[in-house]
């Protein structure tokens, strides 16, 4: 009888031991929930704040470059002082989002591929539009041409109303960062054939005669004289939307920020104007496409210390660095 009671009671034990296991891994697992959903919501500010101290050193360090010789040509509808913005949206919406990007900048790619469908389905609705200027942070870091050729092939394509799609085709492709792959005008082109009607005789001549080149130069003194701490450098009507680092504006919350001001205003158009696209993209929308976030150490997020809003914002800034906050791009 002692031992068919011993023998009950080793049952009864294991099976207490079983549910607690079992209790345990269910709490586990609910704390793991909750941790990545922090993960997610500060993926992109944890990636971008990593380079904020290298961005800093390229903001010395990627004043060279290859882009000088040549008079500055703009590119077709560029808009802001000395036209160094490309825009794209619909002109008359209410928000304005500044992005300072380099095409070879990790950290530009993680903000890319984490903002871009929310950037997309605001600007369709006309209530944002965005003022893109592009810089050569990476060359200076890293040596190469990638981030000045990419930037003018990209100017080349706003000149063919296909900014938009090609400015999100370079950032879906971009290589390794020590891989200077765009500093090769046949990568360029060869990416040019994902987007409809882009690749043309004179996309490509603008493209290999570097037509644009001292205009990426003068974007890029407009970013170190803004002092800037990277690329990339993300205003929301001004203000870095990653400065706040414990408190990020996520796509969730631009989106929430961007509503709220088109009501605040009355409405921003965001159902008249279909067919005034901004002068700097074909449709005034993006292609919204999905890709997973990934940034370098050589880049970080948009954290400007002074910041200018509009397509007028930050012509007179510009550096050698990359970040969302406003990293540099190594």
């Amino acid at each position: 009888m002692s031992e068919k009671n011993d023998g009950a009671n080793r049952d009864a034990t294991k099976r207490s031991a079983r549910e607690r296991l079992q209790e345990e891994r269910q709490r586990q697992k609910t704390r793991d929930k909750r941790r990545r959903t922090l993960i997610v919501a500060s993926a992109v500010v944890g990636v971008l704040c990593l380079a904020t101290v290298v961005g800093v050193i390229a903001a010395n360090t990627g004043k060279s470059g290859s882009s000088k010789g040549g008079p500055v040509v703009a590119p077709s509808g560029a808009t802001g002082k000395d036209a160094l913005a490309i825009q794209t949206g619909k002109p008359e919406a209410k928000s304005t989002l500044t992005v300072w990007e380099d095409f070879r900048c990790p950290a530009c790619k993680s903000f890319e591929d984490n903002y871009r469908d929310t950037i997309h389905e605001l600007e369709a609705k006309g209530l944002l539009k965005v003022d893109y200027h592009l810089v050569r942070l990476i060359d200076g870091n890293m040596g190469g041409s990638g981030s000045l050729k990419a930037a003018n092939a990209a100017a080349c394509a706003q000149d063919a109303g296909k900014f938009t799609e090609y400015h999100d085709v370079l950032f879906q492709n971009q290589p390794q960062e020590v891989d200077d792959a765009y500093g090769k005008n046949a990568k360029l082109l060869e990416l040019a054939g994902k987007v409809n009607g882009l690749d043309t005789p004179e996309f490509r001549k603008c493209v290999e005669d570097g037509t644009h080149n001292s205009w990426v130069g003068k974007s890029q003194e407009a970013f170190i004289a803004g002092k800037f701490r990277g690329t990339p450098t993300v205003l929301l009507d001004g203000k870095n939307i990653f400065a706040d680092e414990a408190n990020p504006v996520t796509p969730q919350k631009l989106k929430a920020q961007v509503e709220a001001a088109a009501k605040g205003s009355g409405g921003t158009g965001a159902d008249t104007g279909a067919e005034k696209a901004s002068p700097s993209t074909g449709s005034g929308t993006k292609a919204g496409s999905k890709a997973s976030p990934s940034a370098t150490k050589a880049s970080g997020t948009g954290s400007a210390n002074r910041s200018s809003t509009g397509s007028s914002t930050g012509s007179s800034t510009g550096s050698s660095t990359s970040s969302p906050n406003g990293s540099a791009g190594d």
